[in-house]
């Protein structure tokens, strides 16, 4: 027993010396508080620093280095010496956060169109050997100060809106909660692995977010952006939200339109038809490379339904710009033009026999190509018919060839000063038995001096083409109204 307490004796009495030893070793000093006016923000631009950047993350932060999606900012604060005493990572926001969506306002549309308004804090790390007192929400708050005017001068807009995600299990999220962001509640517990391809993690991160800008939800929620925002939603443009049943539905109707080629491979006439008519429904551009964008932001289940045939590995493509165009240039285009009719009159009935018809050419806005001459009616807008004005002709016998596909039996045909001749009027008259309303301008004097003659001018003027005191005869005759 007493062994036992001399053996218990000296293991204490050694284990004070080592604490004694210990106790007088020289401690790390942790480095003085830097002055917020001393922080600086550098954008990283270079490789070489973005390279640093990306080692810094995989060395010190718990989800290591990044693949920023879409469009991106990265920085570093830097003390006056030049040292790194934390990086940041900016990229695009996630697609999909209900509770910011339900936060913002907008609808899924207005989403869709506008998120590249909203950047997500997808990394933020404070290095180890930078600690002063509250640098986190300063570097913050300097960062978040220039963040809308870099991505403005980067990418032609600024963003209105910051979000990021917060471990619950690691991290209080207390530097955003001092620098005003809001917390949304938890996410779903998903993670985007690739475009458009989510796998649940099943760890829910807390969401926060903050306007960067006055009023930045309620712009975001508005029927219009503002001017120096609309450019966002033309390079976004626009998407399709039918379901898979609905487009099947309309590609039933173009089951047994002719096929141009000798060789079907992954697009049937009917996919292309269909597509081209979900853009106009969309209110999407129908050029082709817009025709490509949009195919491009079709889910698998959409093209599917479309008609488009799976690939080899069980894929279903999306057509290229070089597709569309032989579509367009082989179709049978008087079959297609049934089968709009068609869809039209399912839709919406038949058109209305008192309107107007009207009968106007068309020139493509981008690039060469045909014009287009179609015969429309107002108010309703109902398509009755269009035709191809080829480049070696006018559009004045192409609508004779037009009327004879129409019925315009008793109604009145209206057509600019082009067709305005003895011969149109004419065969409307006798062939048709239309009536018609032509516009007579300055050029033709002797039709206007007969006009002037058998039919008594108006008391006065009317709208829109009221003359102005001072303006003369001739001025009024090349206004282009009779």
């Amino acid at each position: 027993m007493g062994g036992l307490c001399g053996t218990t004796l000296r293991r204490l009495s050694s284990l004070r010396c080592v604490k004694s030893r210990a106790s007088t070793q020289k401690q790390p000093v942790p480095p003085d508080p830097v002055p917020s006016d001393d922080i600086r923000i550098r954008l990283l631009t270079d490789p070489p620093d973005q390279q640093r950047l990306q080692s810094l993350l995989q060395e010190h932060h718990y989800l290591g280095r990044i693949k920023p999606v879409g469009e991106r900012m990265l920085y570093a604060a830097v003390d006056p010496s030049g040292r790194w005493l934390a990086v940041l990572v900016f990229s695009a926001a996630a697609k999909h956060l209900k509770a910011r969506d339900q936060w913002i306002g907008w609808t899924r549309s207005q989403r869709d169109r506008r998120l590249s308004l909203v950047a997500n804090n997808s990394r933020f790390l404070i290095l180890p050997e930078a600690h002063p007192l509250n640098l986190g929400s300063r570097i913050l708050r300097l960062t978040l100060d220039r963040l809308a005017p870099d991505w403005q001068a980067r990418y032609g807009h600024p963003v209105q809106v910051v979000e990021t995600f917060v471990d619950p299990e690691r991290f209080q999220g207390t530097v955003y909660t001092a620098q005003g962001w809001q917390e949304l509640g938890l996410t779903d517990g998903f993670g985007r692995h690739r475009r458009d391809f989510y796998v649940a993690h099943d760890k829910p991160k807390r969401l926060f977010a903050r306007e960067l800008v006055r009023n930045a939800r309620r712009s975001l929620q508005a029927e219009h952006l503002k001017p120096t925002l609309v450019s966002v939603e033309k390079k976004a443009g626009a998407r399709c939200y039918s379901k898979a049943a609905e487009l099947r539905t309309l590609a039933e109707y173009f089951d047994d339109l002719p096929d141009y080629r000798t060789r079907t491979e992954s697009y049937p006439p009917k996919a292309l038809a269909t597509l081209i008519l979900v853009a106009m429904l969309c209110d999407a551009p129908r050029g082709q490379k817009d025709l490509v964008k949009l195919a491009r932001r079709l889910t698998q289940n959409q093209r599917r339904a479309l008609g488009v045939r799976p690939s080899p590995d069980g894929s279903f493509p999306a057509p290229s710009q070089s597709t569309f165009s032989r579509f367009l240039a082989g179709i049978d285009a008087r079959a297609l033009q049934e089968r709009l009719l068609q869809i039209q009159a399912r839709v919406r009935g038949q058109p209305p026999a008192d309107e107007l018809i009207v009968v106007d050419g068309k020139e493509p806005r981008h690039g060469p190509g045909e014009a287009i001459l179609g015969a429309v009616t107002v108010p309703g807008q109902f398509l009755l018919g269009a035709a191809r004005v080829d480049t070696k002709t006018n559009e004045v016998p192409v609508a004779r060839e037009l009327f004879g596909t129409l019925d315009l039996c008793g109604r009145t045909v209206s057509m600019d000063a082009l067709h305005t001749c003895e011969q149109t009027a004419r065969e409307l008259v006798l062939e048709h038995g239309a009536h018609y309303l032509m516009t007579v301008k300055g050029n033709q004097p002797t039709l206007r001096k007969n006009i002037e003659t058998a039919v008594p001018p108006p008391s006065a003027g009317f709208s829109p083409s009221t003359p102005e005191p001072h303006r003369g005869s001739d001025d009024r005759e090349k206004s282009g109204k009779s």
